[in-house]
């Protein structure tokens, strides 16, 4: 098995020929064995970034690697729930199942689906048609796990589910990941279920990854720092790019993410580029506060592995005089 699940370069996707873009230029590199959140806001480009994953949609430029080759040849070992869960609506649960095992020979795991689905209380005789979205959320769950995929793509899988069914279900995933090492991308709106279940994370803006890595350490890499002015006016403003007051120390150094100015207070969210003064004041963000940030401030820096945060500049090329020194 890879050690890389997933991997774009300069992935993009446009739809049409005039069409804007889904998503541009986008880079990351996901460990195999992980549980990834996708979060943005709506727009963003997490749908397609999964459907690109499950092979559904072809890029239109850039490279996305599933599980070591392309989507298309890795489609056995991926299973994709996507976000309108598209089952036969005439087919009963019990029909969908036997699909199920029909369209996965030497994988289907019977007895899985069939736990997952009577944990729900179905009647596996129910047509899809007749089921309420989270009973269909449920449905579609079951075929994805008892498919026993590697990769598993949740295209907000929990969204119309009630909080019970949410709480049971994210534990058989959780249980998935521990038991076979599946690697599960998943995107959601709720910080919490995300911060409780995850380890990884991609934070998708404007059809671009701005973060991308582990969730320890993108917190680890960011800083909350506060101080007190004595010599400002009384104000207030919010903006990335309110970066001082005087009397304390300019933040220019730092990559400041977000700034806020109340009255006498400075307080700010910055990826620090060395020591900070003593005057400031200083606190680890938590994951809700760290994605608010980069959500209100898109034009701040992105942090990806394959991006450095600081990339220096190329060396001038050598003069006639130099190359023959």
């Amino acid at each position: 098995m890879t050690d890389l699940a997933m991997a774009a370069t300069a992935l993009g996707k446009r739809f049409g020929r005039r069409g804007g873009w889904a998503l541009r230029d986008c880079a990351f590199r996901l460990p195999a064995g992980r549980v990834c959140a996708v979060v943005g806001p709506n727009g963003a480009g997490k749908s397609t970034l999964l459907s690109l994953a499950a092979g559904l949609l072809a890029p239109t430029e850039g490279t996305v690697t599933v599980l070591g080759t392309d989507p298309g040849s890795a489609r056995a070992r991926v299973g994709y729930v996507a976000q309108d869960k598209p089952l036969h609506p005439q087919l009963t649960i019990a029909d969908t199942l036997r699909m199920g095992a029909h369209l996965n020979p030497g994988r289907w795991e019977a007895t899985t689906a069939e736990r997952i689905v009577s944990a729900g209380e179905l009647d596996p005789m129910r047509k899809i048609r007749a089921l309420s979205g989270g009973q269909r959320t449920r449905v579609a769950l079951a075929l994805a796990l008892a498919k026993r995929p590697e990769l598993l793509l949740l295209d907000e899988p929990m969204a119309d589910l009630d909080p019970l069914a949410r709480h049971e279900l994210m534990g058989t995933l959780m249980s998935q990941a521990a038991q076979h090492g599946t690697t599960i991308v998943m995107s959601s709106h709720v910080v919490a279920e995300l911060e409780d279940s995850c380890d990884h994370l991609l934070l998708v803006g404007g059809g671009r990854v701005r973060l991308a890595g582990e969730i320890d350490d993108l917190l680890a890499a960011h800083t909350r720092v506060s101080a007190m002015s004595e010599s400002a006016s009384p104000s207030e403003s919010t903006s990335a790019s309110t970066h001082t007051l005087p009397g304390l120390p300019d933040l220019s150094a730092h990559t400041v993410v977000e700034s806020r100015v109340t009255g006498r207070q400075l307080t700010a969210l910055i990826r620090p580029a060395g020591p900070l003064a003593d005057s400031w004041h200083t606190s680890a963000p938590s994951l809700e506060e760290l994605l608010l940030a980069y959500l209100r401030n898109p034009e701040a820096a992105s942090l990806t592995p394959a991006a450095p945060e600081t990339p220096s500049a190329p060396e001038p090329p050598a003069t006639p005089e130099e190359a023959l020194a």
